[in-house]
């Protein structure tokens, strides 16, 4: 059960940001719009994404950072949202040191003389879920200690159960909302966030990195003491770094940025085709340059919460699909997307061919050192909300970070050339992935299996044809079906809007008359037939 309290709060916030113009385009199509001010007031000056963003900076963290969430699904929302709400960025104060001393504590069991010989009250940084501090363990190790806000949890679960009912609501009203998933996004927003929680899934992640990235000079990830680490805790090593948005602070010091700036191409490009586990938030507050030696500058990444993977389709689906992009070869995408599952098999691939052509064309206007593969993947997106396709969260995720990394590069160097650094990568991913070697060395993998299927393999050519037709038949016998049904849900429909239209007029019509006979004395009859024709109403309205 949802609280009153947070009810309200959302209720006011709606009302003083006037949410109810985003909510009229919803339900646009439903009775519920004739309950709403938009329909009777005019339209605010301010647009409806700054009063959106306006409304969850009132709400609070949590609901900032599902805005932020919801500002990488380009494929759901318009431009002028996503942008809008990918500015938010949450303010929290730092909680009571010496709650994070407690909790600490209580959590590794022991007081904090016994675990560290020096831990700073005052906090390093602090965000919604957890705060940072200094300190030093008993063997000399500096370390930082992230400790989860003692309320992070309830808050999450309190405002997802109110952000979760409105999703529920608008699925209920609106097809825009239906089309747009409201209840599947923010099933993932919450999954994301309460696993943010989860400290030691943080630290797996790290450790993870660290071991991918050992013998590489492109990026180091911090040492994670497990011994001191659990759910609500997180022990790191204390890294020494130069922030990579310091941009002054690296040319005075002489580091060499183009270098640096190709290796941020490098290593995210090493992550997501070789390892296939990729940082998911490369912010510039969570990426540092170790300056050790200017001349070979190296990366280092903190906090780990978010990482993505791709199933090998998706990884080639994206290769594929950079290759034919810059071959202009805008009749392959089309296809890649029909094969992948992103347009459905009877839509015009012609006209979603011509879609790409006019939105990607224009890329080819500028030099190959100022073309994005973020704003690329990002107009496949564009596309895929004109057509009504989906997208798979894991690409919107890849999208989003491929967006961070570009920014990081081209702040650093703004002559950057991501192709001729992506390229290489393509290439000898697609020749180790479905080169001929690679094929030759999966028939000797499967040899066994092949032999015992060979003596089955005529039966299964000469009963081809036929075995098709039955799939055929069967094929066209579910497509007639689901057409029936979907004939029998609008009649539904239909019936539905009409018994609660009729339940209004009924309703309305009691309410009129009730007050026109109220003056004289009235009879029990009239009473009587009052009352029954709006309990007959009233029913009618309620019934689905």
């Amino acid at each position: 059960m949802i609280p009153i309290r947070p009810v309200f709060r959302v209720l006011y916030a709606g009302l003083r940001y006037r949410l109810d113009t985003i909510l009229s385009d919803f339900v646009a199509d439903h009775w519920l719009r004739w309950f709403l001010p938009a329909t009777y007031l005019p339209k605010p000056k301010s647009s409806s994404a700054t009063r959106l963003k306006q409304a969850l900076i009132h709400l609070g963290p949590i609901y900032v950072k599902f805005g932020q969430t919801l500002s990488t699904r380009r494929d759901l929302l318009p431009d002028e949202f996503a942008d809008e709400l990918a500015t938010l960025q949450a303010r929290v104060p730092p909680f009571d040191s010496k709650i994070a001393v407690e909790r600490v504590e209580q959590e590794l069991g022991a007081p904090l003389a016994e675990l560290f010989t020096s831990f700073e009250q005052e906090p390093l940084a602090s965000a919604s879920l957890a705060q940072v501090h200094a300190a030093i363990l008993l063997d000399g190790s500096e370390v930082v200690v992230k400790v989860i806000r003692p309320d992070a949890e309830d808050a999450i679960h309190r405002d997802m159960r109110m952000i979760k009912g409105v999703a529920k609501f608008l699925e209920r009203v609106s097809g825009i909302a239906r089309r747009l998933h409201m209840i599947e996004v923010v099933t993932d927003y919450e999954a994301a966030i309460l696993a943010e929680l989860d400290l030691t899934q943080e630290g797996q992640n790290t450790t993870r990195l660290r071991t991918n990235f050992a013998s590489s000079e492109l990026l180091y990830a911090p040492r994670v003491y497990t011994h001191v680490t659990t759910k609500n805790i997180l022990v790191l090593e204390r890294i020494r770094g130069i922030p990579v948005s310091e941009l002054d602070t690296l040319n005075a010091l002489d580091v060499d940025v183009k270098l640096l700036a190709k290796r941020g191409v490098e290593t995210f490009f090493t992550q997501v085709f070789d390892h296939n586990f990729f940082h998911a938030d490369m912010h510039p507050g969570n990426i540092f340059v170790d300056v050790t030696n200017p001349k070979k500058p190296s990366y280092i990444a903190v906090d780990c919460a978010l990482f993505g993977t791709l199933s090998t389709e998706d990884q080639t689906f994206i290769a594929r699909n950079i290759i034919a992009f810059f071959n202009r070869d805008y009749g392959e995408i089309a296809r890649l997307h029909v094969e992948s599952g992103w347009v459905p098999d009877e839509s015009k691939i012609g006209e979603f061919e011509e879609l790409i052509q006019e939105l990607l064309e224009p890329f080819f206007e500028k030099p190959l050192s100022e073309i994005s593969f973020g704003q690329f993947l990002l107009n496949l997106f564009t596309a895929a909300r004109q057509f009504e396709m989906e997208v798979r969260p894991q690409l919107v995720l890849l999208q989003k970070t491929l967006l961070q990394v570009e920014g990081l590069g081209r702040q650093l160097d703004p002559n950057l050339d991501l192709w001729s650094t992506a390229k290489p990568f393509m290439e000898r991913w697609m020749q180790t992935k479905y080169g001929p070697l690679k094929t030759i060395q999966a028939t000797l993998d499967h040899a066994p299996e092949i032999m015992l299927e060979l003596p089955f393999l005529p039966e299964l050519l000469a009963t081809a044809r036929r075995t098709i037709t039955k799939l055929n038949y069967k094929a066209a016998y579910q497509h007639q079906r689901i057409n029936e049904l979907n004939t029998n849900l609008q009649r539904a429909k239909r019936a539905s809007f009409a018994r609660r239209f009729v339940g209004v007029l009924l309703l309305g019509g009691t309410v009129i008359a009730w007050n026109i006979t109220r003056a004289p004395p009235n009879s029990f009859f009239t009473s009587t037939l009052l009352a029954v024709i709006g309990i007959c109403g009233l029913i009618f309205l309620l019934s689905r």
